[in-house]
């Protein structure tokens, strides 16, 4: 994935992640999911065209169309007040592909750090599948915060690396990387939890609801 692409996938998850969380509404992340939804499907049929037939460029390529084509979905689902369940079975199919992706980093592109940024995804695609596609309410709170962390995690941090000539793809980094999304997963179900035990103390009062995008990733 370009540095530039991944970028700005840090940032509409960042954004997507805080709409969870109900933090912001979901008309006012739908403009963000525009607008890399958009790069994310230009930019690689501008590289498939180009490519003379080249099937790395062409595999590089077509992982882009799943960010693509995701926050296209998030953007029309909260402009149009659209129900999530096809969002959510769309990131079934984005999780499988997601592994396949991480397996071809380390085994055929040789990026082991790569290698395991996709399986965290197909993790995070698995949670946005189980939130919207079989619809499990509870883990709402948990999706967002593990969506919040691991847009910096996933995206934000290894393309400043990479604009900056200091990603290095070895053994030592796909162990940080990895532990890294383990940890965010870890710290997520906790403040989830906690945030869950928060609002049933019947001594707490009764907060005000707040909706996030029900169609929110």
């Amino acid at each position: 994935m370009g540095s530039v692409g991944l970028l700005y996938v840090g940032a509409v998850l960042f954004i997507n992640g805080l709409m969870l969380l109900g933090r912001i509404s979901g008309k006012a992340a739908a403009p963000m999911n525009y607008f890399v939804g958009v790069m994310q499907v230009v930019f690689p049929t501008l590289m498939i065209l180009q490519s003379n037939g080249d099937t790395a460029v062409v595999l590089g390529a077509s992982g882009l169309y799943l960010f693509g084509f995701t926050y296209l979905y998030v953007a029309l689902n909260q402009t149009f007040n659209l129900d999530g369940e096809g969002l959510g079975w769309f990131s079934l199919f984005v999780a499988v592909v997601a592994i396949v992706m991480g397996y071809l980093n380390f085994t055929t592109v040789n990026d082991p750090v790569f290698g395991a940024i996709w399986l965290i995804w197909a993790v995070l695609w698995f949670m946005f599948f189980l939130l919207l596609g079989l619809r499990k309410d509870s883990l709402t709170r948990m999706t967002g915060w593990f969506t919040v962390i691991v847009a910096h995690l996933t995206g934000t941090i290894p393309a400043l690396f990479l604009l900056t000539g200091e990603y290095r793809s070895d053994a030592f980094w796909t162990w940080v990387m990895a532990i890294g999304g383990l940890l965010a997963l870890v710290v997520s179900g906790l403040l989830g939890r906690q945030h869950d035990t928060a609002t049933t103390d019947p001594h707490r009062p009764e907060p005000t609801p707040r909706r996030p995008g029900r169609a929110a990733v």
